[in-house]
């Protein structure tokens, strides 16, 4: 198999959905014609068995062989948000991000960010709102959080030493009145939305340390 066939079927198995433009973005964006060549690998990976496609979609959309996800279910557009983000910041630079996980699992914990990563000297528990919530449900997202970070268990559950409890950073369309006395809150609705804040406004470079 081509070292590149392998990492598309892996980074299918992480994002869990996507998108044959997302695919050709991440794989052959550097080429003349992208989708053209992500369509030659992804067909080639369907006819050997290892993904598999949501055909009623256009442009399709490609899942990993088995799915972790139903691949008509109300999961995908929320994975797909997903990579969508993961792509804006690869826009921002791809040596920005050190660490990027989806959906990590801390035992006995009532926490579940859909990203936990660290980007740009920060580290971030990212949730990636698709669907509108209630502020009350917001809120008790974040009391949860609260909870994570008084419990002193994030700093055994993490796989990094961290020295400060994660940024909580809410991707969404809507502004959520939520608030907390111990954990840092960042809103917006993309990576841009929210470099676009905190760019000063004489300089052209960003090199931003938000934590």
């Amino acid at each position: 198999m081509r070292k590149r066939d392998k990492e598309i079927i892996q980074t299918l198995q992480l994002f869990r959905a996507m998108t044959r433009d997302q695919i050709a973005e991440l794989f052959y964006g550097y080429t003349k014609s992208p989708s053209t060549n992500a369509n030659f690998a992804l067909k080639r990976l369907r006819d050997r068995g290892y993904i598999e496609a949501d055909v009623t979609s256009q442009p399709y959309t490609y899942f990993p062989k088995p799915s972790r996800i139903k691949v008509n279910g109300q999961k995908v557009e929320h994975f797909l948000k997903i990579t969508d983000f993961y792509l804006q910041l690869l826009k921002q630079g791809e040596k920005d991000i050190k660490h990027f996980s989806i959906e990590p699992q801390f035992p006995n914990i009532d926490v579940r960010p859909d990203i936990f990563m660290f980007w740009r000297g920060t580290y971030f528990f990212t949730e990636v709102q698709n669907t509108h919530y209630t502020q009350k449900v917001m809120q008790q997202k974040i009391n949860r959080y609260e909870a994570f970070m008084k419990s002193n268990e994030w700093k055994e559950c993490l796989p990094f030493k961290v020295k400060n409890f994660p940024t909580i950073w809410i991707i969404a369309d809507h502004t959520y009145n939520v608030k907390s006395e111990y954990v840092r809150i960042v809103q917006s609705k993309d990576v841009n939305a929210l470099l676009a804040r905190m760019k000063p406004k004489k300089e052209t470079g960003i090199n931003i340390k938000i934590g």
